[in-house]
């Protein structure tokens, strides 16, 4: 990886064997075989090393899927911190292989999808159970007094989407110029805020079409839009398709 990837989605990972070695923001991190790590995404990453031939799984939750999940809270919070989850999967290597050969092959196929985030959200909740009593060293913190400024602006859009927010109103929350704000935002996620706020309330729309019988006209306002024909062709934009054709095409 030539340079640091960013994006806005808690990403999880599964080694089979040999080991792969992170850099995140100056510090090095080496999750090692038979082990599953969890992290959150927007924390600058870079892949610096990585021993064995097998393939290694990766998987990624979109950041409101995660949130939706109510996960414990102390959980949570410490993956929104930049906090590295490591755990040794030990006796349960195969049952974590033959999931995560599953859920990649069910997401890149975009079919049972219901069932993946269902399997998902069990594992995560299966590693929390016994999270308090990982080892320290299993349990990795990045370097960093507080959460960035851009992180603050991915996470405040993603708990807030569905509600009428401008760019105005995440400058005041987190104590920004919104021009600025912009700025900033932009230069790492190359789009601006209020085309980010589209994609979280499209991606959403997505997954109700999908896992829901909702008419789309509800599921288009609870996902942040004020207007059907908005809806519509900000959808058609971003998958080429109309809401009802997404879902017929995948149930």
């Amino acid at each position: 990886m030539k340079k640091p990837d960013r994006h806005n989605e808690i990403e999880i990972n599964y080694f089979t064997s040999g080991s792969i070695t992170y850099l995140f923001q100056g510090s090095k991190i080496t999750i090692p075989e038979n082990s599953l790590s969890l992290f959150w995404g927007l924390v600058p990453h870079q892949i610096i090393d990585y021993t064995g031939s097998a393939p290694y799984y990766v998987c990624t939750i979109p950041l409101t899927q995660f949130l939706e999940w109510k996960l414990p809270s102390f959980f949570t919070d410490r993956i929104l911190r930049g906090e590295v989850i490591i755990e040794d999967s030990g006796e349960h290597s195969t049952f974590d292989r033959f999931l995560f050969k599953n859920w990649e092959k069910d997401l890149a196929e975009d079919h049972d999808i219901n069932a993946t985030l269902y399997e998902m959200r069990a594992r995560l909740l299966r590693l929390t159970s016994r999270f308090s009593s990982l080892k320290k060293d299993e349990r990795l913190q990045i370097d960093t007094d507080e959460i960035s400024k851009v992180e603050q602006i991915a996470l405040f859009i993603a708990q807030n989407f569905m509600n009428p927010i401008k760019v105005s109103d995440i400058g005041r929350k987190i104590e920004l110029h919104p021009d600025y704000a912009n700025l900033i935002f932009k230069k790492a996620f190359e789009t601006t805020i209020n085309n980010f706020i589209i994609q979280e309330r499209i991606m959403h729309a997505q997954r109700k079409l999908i896992t829901s019988d909702k008419k789309i006209a509800d599921i288009a306002f609870d996902c942040g839009f004020n207007s059907i024909n908005r809806f519509n062709a900000a959808f058609r934009k971003l998958n080429n398709c109309t809401p009802r054709e997404y879902r017929k095409k995948y149930l």
